[in-house]
């Protein structure tokens, strides 16, 4: 089958509506464009499990504070619509902002129980905005599963609370975070970093690692471990750090004693690019 564009809700929902009705099921990876190698990862995963897999392609403008960078965040539709060929998608979803919302839009979907902390201090509408479009698209597309990918897990979490709670017969599915060689994570604002900042980038997952070290070897104290964390941004010059959080794994409340599920969590800034990361336990009681 090859790759079908559809632009129009009216057009997605008829090539998912054909899909159905020839018993097959549907994998769904919502983006926002400028794929790598993570994005295709996320297509392959709903390859393995899926007969139809529909991908998504918006720079959606609700998750953008109004100092963020909506109008300069890449649109690549051209490369995009290559990769997703070649990681096996059957239709590509490219619709325009007023096809998403016209004139009068006025409903918003958020958890705020989750959304308060971590990403949410700085960033406070953010959320709010990725599960107003999630929901829309979900509505849309009506997958069986969704791939997301837990480079982002507070949005992962997220997204399967909204899930749950309006009982969306829709699976989440993370996969994990796909990583370059010297251990920085794929995102699409890694090509805004200068050659130093990236080579300093790495301090992310150089963190994240020394203290699940410190985790392995027996430390249970939530404020030495994040202190471990903080110590190691700290030797990159360019790195300001934005948040360094332990938490409970689940609810994304801090944590004293790590016990349970832990997420091990960072944001931090190279010039004008905020990069997070993070890394997922589960401490034995």
């Amino acid at each position: 089958m090859s790759l079908r564009q559809a632009d129009t809700i009216a057009e997605v929902r008829a090539a998912v509506s054909e899909a159905r009705r020839a018993g097959k099921s549907i994998g769904f990876v919502p983006t926002m464009g400028a794929l790598h190698r993570g994005h295709a990862a996320l297509v392959e995963a709903a390859r393995a499990e899926c007969d139809l897999v529909v991908v998504s392609i918006f720079v959606n403008p609700t998750q953008f504070g109004p100092n963020e960078d909506f109008a300069r965040y890449p649109r690549t539709l051209d490369a995009d619509r290559a990769v997703c060929e070649n990681a096996g998608c059957d239709v590509l979803f490219v619709p325009a902002v007023a096809e998403m919302y016209p004139a009068g839009f006025a409903t918003f979907v958020e958890v705020p129980a989750l959304a308060t902390g971590l990403c949410g201090r700085s960033r406070p509408t953010h959320f709010r905005g990725v599960c107003t479009v999630v929901a829309k698209l979900f509505n849309i597309v009506a997958p069986d599963v969704a791939y997301f990918g837990e480079k982002d897990a507070q949005q992962v979490r997220i997204l399967a609370r909204m899930t749950r709670d309006l009982d969306l017969p829709i699976r989440v599915s993370p996969q994990p975070t796909v990583r370059e060689p010297d251990g920085l994570a794929l995102s699409s604002r890694n090509r805004y970093l200068d050659a130093d900042q990236r080579a300093q980038a790495t301090v992310l997952h150089r963190a994240l690692q020394a203290a699940a070290a410190d985790v392995a070897v027996g430390e249970r104290r939530a404020d030495a471990v994040r202190e471990r964390l903080v110590r190691t941004i700290a030797t990159a010059p360019l790195a300001r750090l934005d948040y360094a959080e332990v938490v409970d794994g689940e609810t994304l409340q801090p944590v004293e004693t790590l016990a349970g599920p832990v997420l091990l969590a960072l944001a931090v800034k190279f010039g004008e690019t905020r990069l997070i990361d993070n890394h997922s336990l589960f401490v034995a009681g």
